[in-house]
Formats: C-alpha cells, structure tokens, sequence
C-alpha cells in the first residue's frame, strides 16, 4: 500500500468525503489539519500552489479535491 497523506480542515465537506472513502476501503492515510497547523498550511501550499484542501498525496502523486476516480486509480482500488 502506497503511504498517503490529507490536508483538511475540519469544516471541508470534501476532506470528509475523502477520509470516509479511505476507511471504507481499509486506506490508512495521514491527516494534517491545515486550519489549525500553519506549517502544514505553508507545506501543503508549497507543494500544491493551492489554498484549497483537500490536498491528497499518493505515492509521489499530488491531487487537489476529492477525484474518486483519480484516487482510486492511484491506490490501485
């Protein structure tokens, strides 16, 4: 299983979409908090050039929003 990584807010419905298709489907992923950790904010924007979350790391592979399509392609599901 490739490493996978979530920057959130608490009040993103799309983080919550994400996170509840991870464990529906036995995905363990980090979640970083991005409203309250500014140096994960300043993280996630240095790798994205977004602010807005999700922000969904796979592998080496960076998406922005929840594309269930692409995430599912990426974690071989």
């Amino acid at each position: 299983m490739q490493n996978v990584t979530i920057y959130s807010t608490p009040t993103c419905h799309f983080c919550h979409i994400a996170k509840e298709y991870f464990k529906a489907n036995n995905v363990a992923y980090v979640e970083y908090n991005v409203a309250s950790d500014l140096e994960k904010r300043k993280e996630m924007i240095e790798k994205s050039g977004q602010m807005g979350v999700p922000v969904i790391i796979i592998g080496d592979e960076l998406t922005v929003g929840f594309d269930r399509a692409k995430v599912a392609k990426l974690l071989g599901l």
